[in-house]
């Protein structure tokens, strides 16, 4: 007895072009750039010290305060291997439709 109901196939088509996989590497490494800061940052017991101070700053702040902006680096890298894989995504995409 026919369904009343398209198929899955019907409804959700596969985009054209051969298939691109979900986890790529650039991905993968995007997702450990922007989990080196929040570990460095969780693992407390690693900068919960008062020495080396850097003009008489305890290393317990200044080593946070220099996460700023390494943070902002692993970001920034992320991000454009993010990017960089979406472009592959797209071209990939496009040239199968050929």
């Amino acid at each position: 007895m026919p369904s009343d109901h398209p198929a899955v196939e019907d409804v959700m088509p596969e985009p054209p072009g051969r298939p691109v996989p979900a986890v790529t590497p650039e991905r993968v490494l995007a997702g450990l750039a922007l989990l080196v800061p929040i570990v460095a940052m969780l693992w407390v017991s690693s900068y919960s010290k008062s020495d080396p101070a850097v003009a008489g700053v305890p290393f317990f702040y200044w080593y946070q305060l220099l996460w700023v902006p390494v943070s902002a680096v692993f970001t920034v890298a992320a991000y454009l291997l993010i990017t960089r894989d979406e472009k592959a995504r797209t071209a990939a995409r496009k040239d199968g439709a050929r």
